[in-house]
């Protein structure tokens, strides 16, 4: 396997593994990503908008990486933004913005101190992913949901054609409180001629 963290994407990982990725690639992740164009988290920031997020409520960045997301959801107004994350590497450069209430490492497959309500909205940018979080995540933050809640998340062109991730999604929506309130495929990372898929899904 190659030592470049770049070159271990969009397949499947351990945690373990992920976490070595992620923990590699903290240094140039905001420089790589913006020459890739990555245009996902401004997508999922204005996807709660347009849903109707209240911007002076509370916001979860669920698996906020180095912050991109945070600060997409800054941009477009949400006022308080707490955000976890798996790697401590990640959170470390996310720490270094002007951006979060509150920051905290998260344990793979646990929402921790979290319950249903304490967000009115959840942002999961690229983190349920072929490459990152497993499918069952999904459920995990639909958990978190109580009636009202937005979760906006984004599945990548090589976790759509997993049918482990849209299996999961399928049958989630099945439930007659959740709705899918926003779901639009666009850019991802142009450079690399990629797309995404932005949900927001709302639980009735």
């Amino acid at each position: 396997m190659s030592d470049d963290p770049k070159t271990q994407l969009w397949t499947r990982h351990t945690v373990e593994e992920t976490r070595k990725i992620y923990a590699d690639w903290a240094d140039s992740y905001d420089k790589d990503v913006a020459e890739w164009g990555y245009a996902t988290p401004g997508r999922i920031a204005m996807a709660l908008r347009q849903c109707g997020a209240n911007v002076n409520k509370a916001v979860l960045d669920y698996g906020c990486g180095t912050g991109l997301c945070g600060l997409a959801l800054k941009s477009v107004g949400f006022d308080i933004i707490d955000g976890t994350d798996i790697s401590a590497e990640m959170l470390a450069k996310a720490e270094d913005r002007d951006v979060f209430r509150a920051l905290w490492k998260g344990e793979p497959g646990s929402l921790g101190h979290i319950g249903p309500g304490d967000y009115s909205a959840v942002a999961a940018c690229g983190v349920v992913s072929l490459g990152a979080a497993p499918p069952e995540t999904l459920d995990l933050l639909v958990s978190a949901m109580a009636p009202g809640n937005l979760l906006a998340f984004s599945f990548n062109e090589a976790t759509m054609a997993d049918r482990g991730y849209t299996d999961r999604l399928d049958v989630i929506t099945l439930a007659p409180d959740i709705e899918v309130a926003f779901e639009q495929d666009g850019p991802h990372l142009p450079a690399k001629n990629m797309t995404s898929t932005v949900y927001v899904l709302r639980r009735t």
